[in-house]
């Protein structure tokens, strides 16, 4: 069967509610599906929309929903948000990354560091790349996104003003909630995205992605020029302003309409 619906939600999954949250793509608990409604159609990868079996969304566990072989950051991309930590604004895009190892799923808990007495959340748009990409123009960059999710890059501020470069405050395990889903790029009114932030139901977030400084053709053709982007990598795009704090038994929701929203509560590690 065919999936033709109003908004495609592309997922990963697992049957197996106890499947790790970075289960590699190549796990076999690992399975790839399309959302509609409350029922979730497998497919045979990220990209099919070729259906088979059938589940109750309340019967599996969400993962996040690419599997990639890096996650590129881009810091400071909403000049109100670099102003209010004291920052300048950026010239070219500040590129950072994420390890793997801190992908987290919407529904999971991020793990609040001993090591940190200051963690923050950064709502923002995720650019997942849908084929290989190498020296490509700004002009033909949207052809290499497959779609949009998205991204809360959790961050212990305290260690990022500490350490100088941010590797440690950025990579901590579960510091990267993605999804809940992928929704295809020719399906997203993309001008009219907004990302808000709530923590325990109050508002801290509200930016429109055409506040960027850097679009994100500009990011894709700055970021390969010097590296390869491959099928499933995941780009977030910076935050806009309104970023604050989190403490444990905190519940953060970053929703963008027109995507869905990314929910996670806060635990003490």
């Amino acid at each position: 069967m065919i999936m033709h619906t109003p908004m495609r939600k592309h997922i990963r999954f697992s049957p197996n509610r106890k499947t790790w949250p970075t289960a590699p793509d190549s796990s076999p608990l690992v399975r790839y599906g399309i959302v509609q409604g409350d029922t979730v159609y497998e497919t045979d990868s990220l990209w099919s929309t070729e259906t088979k079996d059938e589940f109750a969304l309340t019967d599996i566990r969400l993962l996040p929903p690419c599997w990639p072989s890096k996650i590129v950051c881009v810091g400071r991309n909403y000049a109100d948000h670099a102003k209010e930590l004291g920052n300048p604004v950026p010239s070219e895009p500040l590129i950072f990354y994420k390890p793997v190892s801190s992908l987290l799923a919407s529904g999971d808990s991020i793990v609040y560091p001993s090591l940190s007495q200051m963690v923050s959340f950064e709502g923002e748009l995720g650019v997942v790349v849908g084929r290989q990409a190498k020296f490509v123009r700004a002009e033909d960059a949207l052809d290499y996104v497959f779609g949009y999710t998205i991204v809360n890059d959790v961050t212990a501020r305290d260690l990022q003003k500490k350490d100088g470069q941010w590797a440690r405050a950025k990579g901590f395990d579960t510091f990267c909630p993605v999804g809940p889903w992928i929704v295809p790029a020719r399906e997203v009114d993309f001008d009219r995205l907004r990302i808000r932030t709530w923590v325990n139901g109050e508002k801290k977030q509200d930016g429109s992605v055409q506040e960027m400084i850097f679009s994100v053709s500009a990011i894709i053709a700055y970021v390969t020029q010097f590296l390869t982007l491959e099928p499933g990598d995941l780009i977030a795009t910076g935050t806009p302003p309104g970023v604050g704090p989190l403490e444990p038994g905190d519940t953060v929701r970053v929703e963008i309409e027109g995507i869905g929203a990314l929910e996670n509560t806060v635990v003490r590690g």
